[in-house]
């Protein structure tokens, strides 16, 4: 169902890529990061070539008496501080092999950042100091940019939406699309299972009985909440977290952006904020991805290995975790099992839990595709395999 849906021009991408690399020591925008893979290819690359290789396996699917598959079309919402560099850096790669008029750049807003006591902090004197509103900025911007009537005269029906910094992200994901699709649903979410009570991430909640499911972050949550035990399952009461991976069809988007535009739902953030008196401690205001969950008719949770598919990559190497490292590892082993179960065979001359091999995007999304390739033969690793 899914494939079906791709190959008519149904499904739409959305990026969240208005971060910086501030974290892992770079000031180019999150995507460009090379996070170490045998190929070398950034965050950006991997996600533009699993994009094309959703579509061929769409364009496979379809019947030899269609008119052929339609491309995917990918929404890519930057910031104020990554605009300019993630367009040209797009435009040196040409596309990473996708055309150019199948890509839509897009700027989140702003939101003047005040002091604990209400106060505009001023940047200059004549300027006030701003900040980009959250990943949630993105409903105001579809709207205000008038994105949705784009899409809606694209023919598309759904929108995949996801943050930029997860190097296992299975964008255009069609198991999940067909699922949403099969079940009816105006929003839905894909979660893994919390590792353990602190980990720090925010966690699906049902507030009230019979009432919406939302996100809590992890700071807001009770410590005794967060090691509470489910005794009919064993789990963690509150164990399915967030991982900004989210499937919305594009009616209950212009529900949400109308409803978050009247109901104004911030979330403050304390941070250093550069003024003319230096660096000053304010307060940002955001909105979240997950704050329209609650305006949602109905709601599903897909639970997913995090081995499979949450790889982020938030911290600089040394960090104790999410780091370019850890990402590198989870992708290089997931290939390797790949390719063993393809019928391949892996040398290697260091441990393989620290090394592994890397299958191109182009070559295979989730491990599909690889027999012909991969039976009997022996990869060194690390090494990238490629078409």
């Amino acid at each position: 169902m899914g494939l079906k849906a791709i190959s008519q021009g149904k499904l739409a991408v959305l990026l969240l890529a208005g971060g910086q690399g501030t974290r892992l020591g770079s000031s180019d925008p999150k995507g460009c990061f090379n996070i170490g893979l045998p190929s070398g290819k950034s965050l950006f690359q991997i996600q533009a070539e699993r994009i094309l290789c959703v579509q061929k396996l769409a364009s496979q699917d379809i019947n030899e008496d269609s008119t052929g598959c339609l491309p995917i079309h990918w929404y890519i919402m930057t910031s104020p501080f990554t605009n300019e560099a993630t367009r040209k850096y797009f435009e040196t790669h040409k596309y990473f092999g996708l055309s150019a008029d199948q890509i839509t750049f897009f700027q989140q807003g702003t939101i003047p950042c005040v002091s604990k006591d209400g106060r505009f902090i001023m940047e200059t004197p004549v300027k006030v100091a701003k900040a980009p509103d959250g990943n949630g900025g993105v409903y105001s911007a579809l709207k205000s940019k008038r994105l949705l009537e784009d899409m809606a005269a694209r023919g598309v029906k759904y929108i995949d939406c996801y943050g930029v910094d997860n190097a296992l992200v299975r964008v255009a994901d069609p198991s999940f699309l067909g699922y949403c699709i099969d079940k009816g649903i105006s929003a839905a979410a894909k979660v893994v299972r919390k590792a353990y009570p602190q980990e720090k991430v925010g966690v699906f909640v049902r507030r009230g009985k019979g009432g919406p499911l939302t996100v809590v972050e992890y700071s807001e949550l009770d410590t005794n909440l967060a090691s509470e035990i489910n005794q009919e399952t064993g789990r963690l009461r509150f164990c399915w977290s967030n991982i900004c991976l989210h499937m919305f069809t594009l009616d209950f988007l212009k529900q949400v952006a109308d409803g978050l535009e009247k109901d104004s739902i911030y979330h403050l953030a304390e941070k250093k904020i550069p003024s003319i008196h230096g660096q000053t401690v304010g307060l940002k205001l955001e909105q979240f991805i997950f704050d329209a969950f609650p305006y949602a008719p109905s709601t599903a949770l897909f639970e997913v290995l995090r081995e499979e598919e949450f790889a982020p990559v938030k911290n600089a190497n040394g960090s104790s975790f999410d780091t370019p490292d850890s990402a590198r590892l989870l992708v290089l082993r997931l290939h390797t099992r790949w390719v063993v179960a393809a019928g391949g065979f892996v040398t290697h001359s260091v441990p393989l839990y620290s090394t592994g091999v890397e299958v191109s995007p182009l070559r295979s999304y989730t491990g599909e595709n690889l027999e012909a390739l991969c039976r009997g033969r022996t990869f060194h690793a690390p090494c990238e395999i490629t078409c």
